[in-house]
């Protein structure tokens, strides 16, 4: 029996990138190549898709306003949306997660980066079944820990579809707070106030029940001397900032399974 291919809508008002966006797809998708948002609502009057990637400067409808629009309408809230855009920086891309885009794409693009941003997308999506309320207990926690709250954020919104994640600002209160919450894994800033990340490490570890739990940093730190001594303390790995939504997503993923 021939698999069936998953739909997605590319809608961008230049036909250049429709044909290259359609061309990196169709080996492996069905593809429906839209030049405007208007358009697009008029087709998904007819197919509804499983993901849509969304160019943001467009006449008429530009994207943000036709991602407002889809959330909105109970019968495409769930549609997974992609931007595509040739703007990708942290405030933008945390702007487009607050009104419900999976993440950005910044164009130009290569076929792999296509392929993979898609191919993660669709896997990560959540099933159109809802969790019942034993399934959401039994998702795994995580404890992200930084000063800067745009940075908390924007890790709720990426990681929240799979994860129970709580926050926590000021880590001067992380030993307080592991008296009655047990994470699975810790989200650690590097750069912090007071008490840095490697600071942190020795108070979890003291917690007999923390002894082996996962520890990923986050940093803006690029040498190989500071992974050195992440690992030395206690650390399984790092996410480079400003952070990639893949590469987050992607990283949690195979350390909560390890």
């Amino acid at each position: 029996m021939e698999k069936i291919r998953k739909k997605i809508m590319l809608v961008d008002d230049d036909a250049v990138i429709l044909k290259i966006g359609r061309q990196f797809l169709k080996e492996d998708y069905e593809v429906f190549p839209i030049p405007s948002a208007a358009k697009m609502f008029e087709v998904l009057e007819e197919v509804i898709p499983d993901l849509i990637l969304l160019d943001i400067v467009m006449p008429e409808i530009d994207g943000i306003e036709a991602l407002r629009r889809l959330k909105a309408d109970s019968r495409f809230e769930r549609i997974p949306v992609i931007f595509v855009t040739a703007i990708g920086d942290d405030q933008s891309v945390f702007d487009h997660l607050k009104i419900g885009a999976y993440s950005n794409l910044t164009k130009p693009y290569t076929a792999e980066e296509l392929l993979n941003r898609v191919e993660n997308c669709l896997n990560d999506f959540l099933p159109d079944i809802p969790e019942t309320k034993e399934e959401m207990e039994e998702r795994p926690v995580i404890l992200a820990i930084d000063d800067a709250p745009d940075i908390l954020r924007m890790v709720q919104l990426l990681l929240k579809d799979k994860y129970k994640v709580h926050t926590l600002a000021d880590p001067a209160k992380l030993k307080e707070l592991l008296t009655d919450l047990t994470p699975d894994m810790f989200l650690l800033d590097y750069s912090m106030p007071e008490l840095s990340g490697f600071d942190l490490i020795p108070i979890i570890r003291s917690f007999p029940k923390h002894y082996d739990t996962p520890i990923v940093f986050l940093t803006s730190v690029k040498s190989a001397d500071f992974f050195n001594v992440a690992v030395r303390l206690g650390a399984c790995d790092y996410i480079i900032k400003p952070i990639k939504v893949d590469v987050l997503r992607e990283k949690v993923a195979r350390h909560m399974k390890a």
